[in-house]
């Protein structure tokens, strides 16, 4: 694959954001831009075990989709204490996804603020994600084709990023947000997957303190090289296409997709499966 590295700036002003990465919509990690919040001296896993040691997470793992699956549904669950002692002690494929802290610690709420970067921030939907070494996400992007903001707590993260425009190479999977599961993105298999050579994308390592912006709608995978945690804020898409996708994606494509599987079963994941390779190979012919 055809992976630059994420430009990359100490500090940024709104303009120059705007200028130089919104309205282009190119990504880039922001090195030093939340060194005054108490989250960058305070979040680590003692502390989020002090304040959520308690609650009931939801872990999800990189097993294959099956057709029972609902859409997000996790495959497991844990005390968090429990499962912070898992991701320490040793390596896990399980990851806490899409965790909204405002509902379920509000406490939390206190130890970040929300960055002016000339963009109207959710301030519903602040989102944690957990994984231990080695744990990964599909490549996928977000329902609603968001602009994300993400921001990195505790060890190193790596991820690699493709814009909308190569969804040509990626072996997308239709009716669906992530491309074929067998993909291994940190080490592509170019004979089995041929297409992905042509893929032009980004890629970089995020540690403790950096955030990186994505831009709307761009493919995204992470893999936790070591134990780490992450919060994602997000505005809303501004470009009319993306934001009409996101709509369809909200109130026809998934529930047409969860149809689908409780009347064709596992025949169904099988045949978008095969569609995405045979799609994308048709189009690389």
């Amino acid at each position: 694959m055809n992976l630059k590295e994420i430009p990359r700036v100490a500090n940024i002003t709104k303009e120059e954001f705007l200028n130089n990465y919104f309205r282009p919509q190119k990504p880039v990690v922001i090195e030093k831009c939340i060194e005054e919040w108490p989250a960058y001296t305070k979040w680590n896993f003692e502390y989020m075990r002090q304040v959520a040691g308690n609650k009931t997470v939801p872990l999800y793992d990189d097993r294959p989709v099956h057709h029972k699956d609902g859409f997000n549904e996790p495959h497991a669950s844990m005390k968090m204490s429990h499962y912070l002692d898992l991701l320490q002690r040793e390596p896990t494929k399980y990851r806490i996804f899409l965790w909204n802290i405002l509902k379920e610690v509000p406490e939390l709420q206190k130890d970040y603020s929300f960055p002016d970067f000339g963009l109207n921030l959710m301030k519903g939907l602040p989102m944690l994600f957990f994984g231990g070494a080695n744990s990964h996400t599909f490549m996928h992007y977000d329902i609603d084709l968001a602009n994300i903001f993400h921001f990195h707590f505790a060890g190193k993260k790596e991820i690699i990023l493709f814009p909308q425009s190569e969804n040509k190479y990626l072996y997308k999977v239709p009716h669906s947000l992530i491309t074929h599961e067998s993909i291994d993105f940190s080490n592509p298999d170019f004979d089995k997957w041929p297409a992905l050579k042509n893929a032009t994308g980004f890629k970089t390592y995020l540690k403790h303190g950096e955030v990186l912006y994505m831009p709307e709608g761009y493919w995204h995978y992470m893999k936790y090289i070591t134990p780490g945690f992450s919060m994602s804020l997000r505005a809303i898409a501004r470009n009319p296409a993306n934001l009409g996708r996101a709509f369809y994606n909200v109130l026809v494509m998934r529930y047409y997709d969860n149809m689908m599987r409780k009347i064709k079963g596992q025949e169904w994941i099988d045949w978008k499966n095969k569609q995405a390779i045979e799609r994308t190979n048709k189009l690389l012919s």
